[in-house]
């Protein structure tokens, strides 16, 4: 396993650890929170830094393994691909893409300041870039275990995910960061491919 993406594993695995024994003071400080209201005076606010941290908390230990799962099963890949430096930029890129998405989403709500946590928009990230530089590797899905094309996979996901967070099924899962963290994926690999094209002997 590329040293990047064993360094994620570990590190979400020692800080959902950390999160047993410090609970709440991590989700607090350091999950993704709404910008300060006067309705709620005694809920913590919006920090900068949340747009990073808050993708290196989980809410269960379900919710980790399967993101944990999932960065096993694809981060290894895309970080051989895009190579150290760039896969770290993509993985943090898709994390603070997912968090702006999830902020303009909650800003269109009136109800109680509720934290985000988790590696999702991440992974998210990953699966995308997956499904764009692998498009017809075989996926086997869990549930049910039906073997289809990445590419196959990456688009129904992604329809999925918007009709679960345009109808407002599925509560409790931030959809629109997931669609968020893919979008900003997306968005970094094409500028990525349009530098290399304009470079030494591109198309300028």
């Amino acid at each position: 396993m590329p040293a990047v993406t064993r360094a994620l594993l570990l590190l979400n695995i020692a800080l959902f650890v950390a999160q047993a024994l410090f609970d709440p003071l991590l989700v607090r400080h350091f999950a993704l929170w709404p910008p300060a209201s006067p309705q709620y005076p005694t809920a913590p606010g919006f920090e900068i830094w949340q747009l990073l941290t808050y993708g290196f908390l989980h809410g269960s230990l379900g919710h980790l393994f399967f993101n944990m799962f999932a960065l096993w099963m694809f981060g290894g890949e895309i970080e051989r691909l895009l190579g150290t430096r760039h896969f770290v930029t993509y993985y943090l890129v898709c994390v603070v893409g997912a968090a702006v998405a999830q902020l303009l989403v909650v800003a269109q709500m009136n109800m109680p300041p509720i934290p985000t946590v988790g590696a999702s928009g991440g992974v998210f990230g990953l699966l995308l870039a997956f499904g764009m530089a692998f498009p017809r590797r075989r996926i086997m899905l869990l549930f049910p275990p039906i073997p289809m094309p990445a590419w196959a996979f990456v688009t129904l996901y992604g329809i999925f995910e918007l009709y679960l967070g345009v109808t407002g099924s599925g509560q409790g899962v931030a959809h629109f960061a997931h669609l968020g963290g893919m979008a900003a994926g997306y968005v970094l690999l094409v500028y990525w491919r349009g530098q290399a094209r304009s470079g030494p002997g591109g198309t300028h």
